[in-house]
């Protein structure tokens, strides 16, 4: 299959590492997404693997190279402009998130792939890590029984952030852009769909970084009274192990699972004291996305789950800024 790159902002690495020891599908394209994105130092990169092509105008590089698949990673406030330009061309698209920073603009692309003949998967790549697929596993096979309440974090060192992170329309806020993977596991973890939301953030102590929330918090009401909380935050100190610090605490009514320092860890009512869980096998998101564009089985996340929680990281964000409950 022939690929394109639309952007080289977010997750590309996603791409390069579905498609190790893959001969069979080769990047052909790349080119910004965004005014004033430089491309250069990721073309450079991949131009040592594969004999792609550098454009100023992705609209071009589509029409051009005509790709079976497109991997837009943009400017986050155009991710939605240029997913519509691909599902247009019925081009399958793997999209970054959140896929649009407004709800008008999620429902263009809503609309686009609806006409479109394109699968569709937004970059929820944290679902494929060992400790998130062995929660999965556990939680699928009954080991805390029914899911009744979840309490996830995303916490990040914040650094120097480019430019566009500063404004609200570039950026389209924190909530979307860090808080949608852990809104995310609650809707896969549980199975349940969103009910309403009532959310607060703050852009105090972003070190001069504009329109950026550095803190957050998030209240979700899900189906059948299954309630959802997610802390989100740029506070992580810069000394810290690691970037990030992602974390899930599950409770069900006959146990709690919990994933903590990429280590999983259960206690129910068939063990004594808590147990760390085996990890199953690491996945690639974009080679689980290749083989079900290619017609080989289902992909882990799917276009409907996709567009539901970019929906809810917008309706989080619109419920902090409004200060008030949002029902969905």
């Amino acid at each position: 299959m022939k690929i394109v790159l639309i952007g080289s902002t977010g997750h590309t690495n996603y791409v390069v590492n579905g498609l190790k020891d893959n001969y069979e599908d080769q990047i052909v394209g790349i080119a910004p997404g965004s005014e004033g994105e430089n491309v250069d130092s990721l073309y450079q990169k991949l131009a040592k693997d594969y004999e792609l092509e550098k454009y100023n105008d992705y609209r071009k590089m589509l029409d051009d190279l005509k790709p079976d698949v497109a991997a837009v990673a943009c400017h986050f406030g155009d991710h939605a402009e240029a997913a519509v330009e691909v599902l247009n061309r019925n081009i399958d698209l793997f999209v970054e998130k959140p896929i649009a920073t407004t709800l008008s603009k999620l429902a263009e692309v809503k609309k686009a792939y609806t006409n479109s003949k394109s699968k569709l998967a937004s970059m929820f790549g944290i679902r494929y890590k060992p400790w998130f697929l062995t929660a999965y596993k556990y939680i699928k096979e009954g080991a805390i029984g029914e899911v009744r309440l979840m309490n996830a974090q995303k916490s990040y060192r914040l650094g120097q952030r480019a430019e566009f992170y500063k404004k609200r329309e570039s950026y389209g806020g924190t909530i979307p852009w860090v808080g949608s993977h852990a809104i995310d596991w609650m809707q896969w973890l549980s199975g349940k769909d969103f009910k309403s939301v009532y959310a607060s953030h703050s852009t105090k102590a972003n070190q001069n970084h504009g329109e950026l929330e550095v803190s957050a918090l998030c209240h979700f009401n899900f189906e059948d009274e299954v309630f959802g909380s997610v802390n989100i935050d740029y506070l992580r100190p810069q000394n810290a192990t690691s970037h990030d610090d992602d974390r899930i605490r599950i409770a069900g009514d006959k146990g709690v699972i919990e994933v903590i320092k990429e280590k999983v860890y259960l206690i129910n009512d068939e063990i004594e004291g808590s147990r760390e869980l085996p990890l199953v096998a690491n996945k690639e998101i974009f080679a689980d996305f290749l083989d079900w564009a290619k017609g080989q089985g289902e992909c882990l996340i799917s276009a409907e789950e996709s567009f539901r929680v970019t929906e809810a990281a917008l309706q989080a964000r619109e419920s902090a800024d409004q200060k008030q409950l949002i029902q969905f």
